[in-house]
């Protein structure tokens, strides 16, 4: 299955400033009106957006390879080398690049070269077509001579992946005030004061207002009569999102993976939050503290490639050192395929750094894809101690959504 098949053209508007807000036609496709998030100047970028909201298939294709490498762990291009591994032994090449970017480099299917892989004629195509995609991606500079995945490469890869999740979740309102209640973003009712200029008219405080007009003697509410609630800040929070990144997770589950992230980020940046991520593997590959700086987010999220083990511990350990001291909500969110196998006793030891998180006032949620019947009881003691969720995802087409409900739970939390 491909993570990404198609991409939808959003808008015709290419500024610095990507506009968001989304109106619908009777056919259901989207187009977007009005800034909401600014994802700063992109650089070369700005013309691989430009090209990828145009429809430009060359330009989708290629950034679809790259993504498709990335999520397989794959990091350089050698057609010769790809082109040997193939003829040589096509059940291990297609476990070590997958079905979606066998399809991608070669243009055939898996049952193709299956069936014609020692036809010397199908042979000469295939490496025909292998080297075509390498120069393609050259002359792109999506890659170095020798193959290596260059910074544009991996720019055109985010780009993508966040153009194709709104292009699912905003038409659908996952993004918009059909989940995320406006007092999310206005705060809580607390007190009242003197309506002023520029107050919403929803904020009246209708009783307070009549009590003010019956002691003034007048018998219609006048202007100086009016009262509005005064809200309360609902607080920042703060979010460290921790993706799995062994090799249990190579391709689909990754790619789903990041989108899920970049999701998280948006929605949450967008609320004035902050979003921190931790990718681990035997080891942390990459930490980031919570921060507004969405573009970062994007990039470090897109970049990831999938590794060896799963260390729980070192993860949760690292996430406590990310979060700031100060007196803000304070959540992270696990997302894994398998439990803990790093450490002399891996289990003990990821209890016992949940229970320091809770400890630092860090609550901690876990997302199991497809975990077997040991794995799911251990994930709901991680939970538990945690005081999180632990959520079950045995469709991971829909992983975005749940982890957007975990931070929508704790805004709502927040709004109580």
């Amino acid at each position: 299955m491909r993570c990404r098949d198609s991409l939808t053209p959003i808008s015709q508007t290419i500024k610095v400033v990507i506009l968001f807000d989304v109106s619908y036609s009777r056919q259901g496709t989207s187009h977007f009106s009005k800034a909401e998030q600014i994802i700063g100047d992109l650089g070369d970028g700005n013309q691989i957006l430009k090209s990828l909201i145009e429809g430009n298939d060359e330009e989708i294709s290629s950034s679809n390879l790259i993504n498709e490498a990335l999520n397989q762990g794959i990091s350089s291009f050698t057609p010769d080398t790809i082109f040997e591994q193939m003829v040589q032994n096509f059940s291990l090449s297609k476990s070590i690049y997958g079905a979606t970017l066998v399809r991608e480099l070669t243009g055939h299917s898996i049952s193709e070269i299956e069936r014609n892989i020692n036809i010397p004629e199908f042979q000469r195509e295939l490496r025909s077509n292998i080297i075509k995609s390498y120069e393609k991606l050259r002359d792109s500079r999506f890659i170095t001579d020798d193959g290596s995945i260059t910074e544009i490469g991996s720019l055109s890869s985010a780009i993508l992946m966040f153009m194709d999740e709104l292009d699912k979740l905003i038409p659908i309102g996952i993004l918009g005030d059909k989940i995320n209640k406006r007092n999310f973003v206005y705060g809580d009712r607390e007190s009242v004061k003197n309506f002023r200029k520029g107050d919403r008219y929803r904020d009246i405080a209708l009783k307070s207002s009549i009590k003010s007009a019956i002691r003034r003697g007048h018998s219609v509410i006048e202007k100086e009569d009016m009262r509005s609630f005064q809200r309360q800040s609902r607080g920042s929070i703060y979010i460290v999102y921790a993706i799995d990144a062994s090799s249990s997770m190579r391709g689909e589950k990754l790619c789903l993976s990041k989108k899920a992230g970049i999701a998280l980020a948006y929605k949450a940046v967008e609320l004035n939050d902050k979003v921190g991520l931790i990718v681990f593997g035997t080891e942390i590959v990459n930490a980031i503290a919570p921060t507004d700086d969405f573009t970062r987010i994007l990039l470090s999220i897109s970049g990831i490639k999938s590794g060896r083990e799963t260390n729980f511990p070192l993860t949760i350990n690292k996430a406590v050192e990310l979060f700031p001291s100060e007196n803000v909500t304070k959540h992270l969110i696990l997302l894994t395929d398998a439990m803990p196998t790093v450490g002399k006793e891996p289990e003990r030891e990821t209890l016992e750094a949940v229970s320091q998180a809770r400890y630092y006032g860090i609550t901690v949620s876990i997302v199991g894809i497809r975990l077997n019947k040991n794995a799911e009881k251990f994930a709901k003691e991680i939970a538990l101690i945690g005081d999180g969720r632990f959520y079950v995802v045995r469709d991971i087409k829909n992983l975005d959504l749940v982890v957007l409900d975990d931070y929508y739970n704790i805004l709502s939390q927040k709004s109580l």
